[in-house]
């Protein structure tokens, strides 16, 4: 569901979502969150060290990939700061066991082979930063996401790309995602025309992340009602999923059959997700240097070329 944020389930048991020019107005801002600043320094510190102590770093640094682990590191403090704000709000606090485990676990080397470089950097950054920082972060990032777990549904109507008779599959996602948000009605016609081609689309669905907690932490998940979303829903399949948002229900009372038990790893990954909206609230820019906010992933993309998916709002809808 998205090119991986950074991989931490080798070692707290979770999946987290994961340079180098400037822009005239960042030079020295890696981040702007409001009037709040991240500098290049702080994140240029935070790569040394890794460098320094790290052989895995060592390693991206001999493969000239120092630039991964540097939006890994900007993409994890961007995701700092929102779930900092999201636990003064939601009242959340970090179980100081959990912590300890979670720094424990950062305490160890990164392994330095059979890992994708990207993954790798993302492990990497997290053991290069302050690991209570670090650890405190997981540790909301699942309570957050325990704390709306049974509550949050989604209805949407939805499409599919699985063929490249057409073109690339992405290119005929993006374009299948712009007809669907040309206006509120428009999905509904395209839907119901693909559906009695034989393809899996469906107007009307209801999923509930009680249903399905490795789908909970999806961009599905993390976007108001009349948005667009398009992604790879399926990565071994190729199957990108194209969707228009209905509604989205924070306090639902889902009636599900057969619910499925959430690992402590996807709901740290839903609790991310959850973070989605306050990243677009608060304008968060990246520095070109590093690349752009990709808000399927909630990472860093190296380019608006290569972000992981489209989302996208839809012409016209009104909020309730």
């Amino acid at each position: 569901m998205g090119r991986p944020r950074a991989l931490v389930s080798v070692v707290l048991g979770c999946l987290l979502l994961a340079g180098c020019g400037s822009g005239p107005s960042q030079t020295r801002a890696a981040i702007l969150i409001g009037d709040h600043e991240i500098t290049v320094d702080q994140v240029q510190q935070v790569i040394d060290r890794a460098v320094t102590q790290e052989p895995a770093a060592q390693q991206l640094a001999q493969q000239h990939k120092l630039d991964l682990l540097g939006r890994a590191i900007v993409g994890q403090l961007v995701v700092h700061e929102m779930i900092t704000r999201a636990a003064q709000r939601e009242g959340l606090r970090a179980d100081p066991a959990l912590v300890a485990q979670a720094v424990n676990a950062l305490s160890q080397p990164s392994p330095t082979s059979g890992i994708d470089p990207a993954v790798l950097a993302g492990d990497i950054a997290l053991r290069a930063r302050d690991h209570t920082e670090a650890a405190t972060d997981y540790v909301l990032e699942r309570a957050l996401g325990e704390k709306y777990f049974d509550k949050l549904s989604v209805d949407f109507d939805y499409t599919t790309v699985s063929t490249d008779d057409n073109g690339p599959r992405r290119e005929q996602a993006e374009a299948k995602a712009k007809q669907f948000a040309a206006s509120p009605n428009a999905a509904t016609t395209l839907v119901r025309a693909d559906a009695g081609a034989g393809m899996d689309a469906e107007l009307g669905t209801t999923l509930p992340a009680l249903q399905s907690p490795m789908f909970a932490g999806s961009v599905l998940f993390g976007v108001p009602a009349g948005t667009v979303v398009s992604f790879e829903a399926d990565p071994s399949q190729s199957v990108w999923l194209v969707a228009v948002i209905r509604k989205r229900d924070l306090n639902a009372s889902p009636a599900v059959d057969q619910a499925q038990q959430a690992t402590a790893g996807q709901l740290a990954s839903v609790g991310i997700r959850l973070l989605q909206q306050d990243v677009e609230r608060s304008g968060v820019k990246i520095n070109p240097r590093y690349g752009v906010w990709d808000p399927v992933a909630m990472d860093v993309a190296p380019s608006a070329a290569e972000v992981s998916g489209f989302v996208l709002p839809v012409e016209g809808y009104v909020q309730p």
